[in-house]
């Protein structure tokens, strides 16, 4: 019982009575009812009750189950974080992309305003003159 609550638990056993029993090399069924080692069962329980309740973890499974908890409960909260940053980026995209086809549409329309009433000239596009030798 001791080894069991100091946390020196076997190999695929718990710190709970089908482990004591074994260890014991004692039926489990022996703890429980008017059997001869219920009062061990009883003195078992409130002892680790009692550590439990001071915050000590005997059974390294249960603070490897807690520990493993914790870290999904953050992932879980890092998870919803990044899907809220992506939305928000998603929308920002969609926002900037609207507003630079609406300058685009801005500026052709401008252009076009400008080349109707100008009163300017303009010159022909400049072509490429290429000089061949003669023989």
């Amino acid at each position: 019982m001791d080894r069991l609550l100091r946390g020196e638990i076997p190999p695929g056993g718990r710190c709970d009575i089908k482990t004591l029993a074994n260890e014991a090399a004692v039926d489990r069924t022996a703890f429980y009812g008017a059997r001869p080692y219920t009062h061990l069962r009883e003195e078992f329980e409130r002892r680790l009750q009692a550590l439990q309740q001071a915050g000590e973890v005997t059974d390294p499974q249960e603070a490897q189950i807690a520990d493993l908890k914790a870290e999904v409960t953050a992932l879980k909260e890092r998870l919803a974080r990044s899907a809220g940053t992506i939305d928000e980026l998603t929308d920002f995209r969609a926002r900037a992309l609207a507003r630079l086809a609406a300058q685009h549409e801005e500026i052709v329309r401008l252009r076009g305003t400008a080349d109707a009433a100008s009163r300017i000239t303009r010159l022909p596009t400049v072509r490429t003159i290429t000089i061949g030798s003669s023989s």
